[in-house]
């Protein structure tokens, strides 16, 4: 009962925002919802601007935490460990092929707690000399190693404090994480040492033509959110000498940013990158 609520609840401001937008009506509503915008949202997560860089979205953020480092984040997204999405099958794929191959050094950007180790190893049998290190912020690793202490028993499992740690590693993989860095993931590979030879992306919103950045109000802060142009990034990748080996759309999530239309995306992304 309670889900159906939220989810009608969510159905009611869908309306609302598109009803906000028709002409005549806009000039008012965008302010209002600006206002609202402006307070922590529980109906979801709420988008608002299309900024040129993270400085300008910071910039025009409310009074409210601009970082997802803080206790009250670390209990989001405890659900995925026990299941994967249907984007996420490409990525088992892959990752499956790529153990099999001896790829047993695995670097985790941004993954939580290892919602992603944890939801997909139900899939993919990991070997024991796997080495699977997640990198995130210290809030959310330290809850991570709690975890692991009681969930983990063959201890694959390892944390890193430095996202340059994913030096001298197989794979690189990372869902949904991109858009909250302060960092590209083209410079991130480009300043290590000895770069993963490949890399697996998922749930990352690219725009077909522009970039930007919007804010996202996830109810305990709101966070600058990147949007990548997708000829860009593979642009970028590949003058680091990775190639684009395969591709999907990850239709569990879109982006909507009110009275941004030239934002709005239908779909995520995915990618598997090797550095030839």
């Amino acid at each position: 009962m309670q889900h159906e609520t939220l989810m009608a609840k969510r159905h009611l401001v869908r309306i609302a925002i598109e009803t906000a937008e028709l002409p005549g009506v806009r000039l008012v509503a965008r302010p209002l919802y600006r206002r609202l915008f402006n307070r922590p949202y529980h109906g979801g997560n709420a988008y608002y601007g299309a900024y040129d860089s993270r400085a300008q979205a910071l910039a025009a953020a409310p009074s409210l935490p601009t970082t997802y480092d803080q206790p009250s984040t670390t209990a989001m997204y405890m659900d995925r460990h026990r299941s994967i999405r249907v984007s996420d099958y490409p990525m088992v794929h892959w990752l499956s092929r790529l153990l099999a191959q001896g790829r047993h050094r695995i670097f985790d950007l941004g993954g939580h707690i290892g919602v992603t180790y944890y939801g997909f190893r139900r899939y993919v049998d990991y070997p024991d000399t796997m080495e699977w290190r997640v990198h995130d912020v210290p809030s959310v690793m330290d809850a991570g190693r709690s975890w692991a202490r009681e969930n983990d028993p063959k201890g694959l499992l390892h944390f890193a404090d430095d996202p340059d740690a994913a030096s001298d590693h197989d794979v690189l993989i990372t869902c949904g994480a991109l858009q909250y860095l302060d960092y590209t993931l083209p410079e991130l590979l480009g300043r290590l040492p000895s770069p993963p030879t490949h890399v697996l992306v998922n749930l990352t919103p690219v725009h077909p033509r522009r970039g930007y950045v919007t804010l996202q109000n996830i109810g305990k802060a709101v966070l600058p959110y990147r949007v990548m142009a997708k000829p860009e990034f593979v642009a970028q990748m590949a003058d680091l000498g990775y190639s684009l080996e395969d591709q999907w759309q990850s239709k569990e999530r879109h982006l909507r940013v009110p009275f941004e239309p030239d934002c709005t995306l239908d779909h995520y992304a995915g990618f598997y990158f090797r550095r030839v």
